[in-house]
């Protein structure tokens, strides 16, 4: 590739060894020439004219071809998840069966729970498994677009998360506007959107303590709804906060902790979809917030 450098350089080099030749001989020519300033601001105009030209031209082939190179990344990683899942889900419901075979011939206090830990890891990589296929087409998938009570689904979130065990000892507090008016309709898909809200709030459950607060709110603001899931858990260090929504990460907080890693980045994922965005705030010991906004009326 170097050469290409040096091919750049070769017309100034030649230039100047004419140059060089010729006034070294007393040969040189001298040529007078007469141009009016207005044929001199054109051709400067032309000039300016096509560099900026070169420039957008430039600038339209690489955003192209990153384009390309995203596309064609996305559809190799698509590919690679639904082998993925087609390779695992077979071999995996084999060791379950054969697992639960085990456990009803050889059932002893000693080896069961082993048995019990192997069982859950396995079940823990075919949920994996399912839910990186689901994070895939989602990119994809059409979306089953139809007008969304939000005060209907987020009541049915927040009555869900009650339900869980965890919710017995935390104070879990649910804040919908009712006057003077409700929330607006957005268009969506509910199954996608119930999953987006209750993502974060069922990692409030898992992360916050015995006694902690939980708040799942709701407002409309500037054409958007904005819905906010707030707890008063341990929060997430600054330097952490960038990677939560990446797929697979999981904090030094997570340890210990069931999970995938997967929840935050179908959350954004979803809500990429619907032409919304998410946010999260967090200060270690005081709490986290993510917020995800809605447009309305799309």
């Amino acid at each position: 590739m170097r050469w290409r450098w040096v091919l750049a350089f070769i017309p100034a080099l030649l230039g100047t060894a004419a140059s060089i030749w010729l006034n070294s001989s007393n040969q040189s020519p001298i040529f007078y020439v007469t141009i009016d300033l207005g044929t001199v601001l054109f051709f400067l105009g032309l000039a300016l004219s096509l560099v900026i030209l070169v420039v957008l031209v430039s600038q339209v082939l690489i955003e192209k071809a990153r384009q390309e190179s995203n596309q064609q990344a996305s559809q190799d990683r698509r590919r690679f998840l639904q082998r993925l899942d087609h390779e695992l889900k077979n071999p995996l419901t084999a060791i379950l069966a054969g697992l639960a075979n085990i456990s009803m011939v050889e059932s002893n206090a000693e080896s069961q729970p082993a048995l019990d830990s192997v069982t859950s890891q396995v079940q823990r990589l075919r949920q994996l498994v399912r839910e990186l296929r689901k994070l895939s087409d989602l990119e994809t998938r059409e979306l089953d677009r139809e007008p969304i009570n939000l005060t209907v689904l987020l009541e049915e979130v927040f009555a869900l998360a009650e339900d869980q065990p965890a919710a017995g000892n935390r104070e879990l507090n649910l804040s919908i506007p009712r006057a003077p008016w409700p929330l607006p309709e957005i268009y969506g898909d509910r199954d996608l959107l119930f999953l987006a809200i209750y993502n974060p709030l069922d990692n409030a459950l898992k992360f916050t303590q015995p006694g902690d607060t939980i708040e799942l709110r709701a407002s409309e603001e500037d054409g958007a709804v904005a819905i906010e899931i707030a707890d008063t858990g341990p929060g997430i260090p600054e330097e952490e906060l960038s990677q939560v929504w990446d797929e697979l990460y999981r904090g030094e907080g997570a340890r210990g902790i069931p999970g995938s890693g997967l929840g935050l980045a179908l959350v954004r994922a979803i809500v990429s979809r619907h032409g919304g965005t998410a946010a999260i705030r967090s200060r270690p010991d005081q709490g986290t917030q993510i917020t995800i906004r809605f447009p309305v009326g799309m």
